[in-house]
C-alpha cells in the first residue's frame, strides 16, 4: 500500500502559485517527494521559474511533522510543520531558496514519524522566481 496524497492547484499565474496538499498515511510516510515542479511552471519571464519564495503556509499535521525542502544536491530546510498554524512570510520577502548546489528550483516533502493515519493538509502560497 502507499500513503493517500492529493494536490489541488488553488492559484497558478506568471507570478504566484498556491496550492493545497494532503496526506492520509497507511503508515508508508513521504521521503523527498516532489510537490511543487518548477519546470512545468510558466514564471514572469515566460520560461519554467528556477526558484520559488514562500510567501504563506497554513497547516494541519497530525501524528507527527512534515518538513518542506527546497530540492538540491543536499536538499534544503524550508520548514518544518507539526500541529496546525499559519504563517505570513511576504513581510520578510518569504523564505528564499538559497540555491545550494544542484537546485532544481523544486519544492519537496518528507513526512517525519508518521504512523497508519497521521495525516497532513498544507497550503503554500508561492512567488515564481526567474
Amino acid at each position: 500500500m502507499a500513503d493517500t496524497v492529493t494536490t489541488n492547484v488553488i492559484f497558478s499565474g506568471k507570478r504566484r502559485y498556491v496550492a493545497q496538499f494532503s496526506n492520509y498515511s497507511d503508515g508508508t510516510g513521504e521521503t523527498a517527494v516532489k510537490k511543487v515542479d518548477a519546470s512545468t511552471l510558466v514564471g514572469p519571464d515566460g520560461s519554467a521559474p528556477t526558484s520559488f519564495r514562500i510567501e504563506g503556509a497554513e497547516w494541519s499535521v497530525k501524528g507527527g511533522s512534515v518538513t518542506v525542502l527546497f530540492d538540491a544536491t543536499t536538499d534544503d530546510e524550508a520548514l518544518i510543520l507539526s500541529g496546525a498554524g499559519f504563517k505570513d512570510y511576504s513581510g520578510v520577502a518569504g523564505i528564499k531558496d538559497p540555491k545550494t548546489t544542484g537546485s532544481t528550483g523544486d519544492i519537496m516533502f518528507t513526512t517525519n514519524d508518521f504512523a497508519a493515519g497521521s495525516t497532513y493538509d498544507i497550503t503554500l502560497s508561492l512567488v515564481l522566481k526567474d
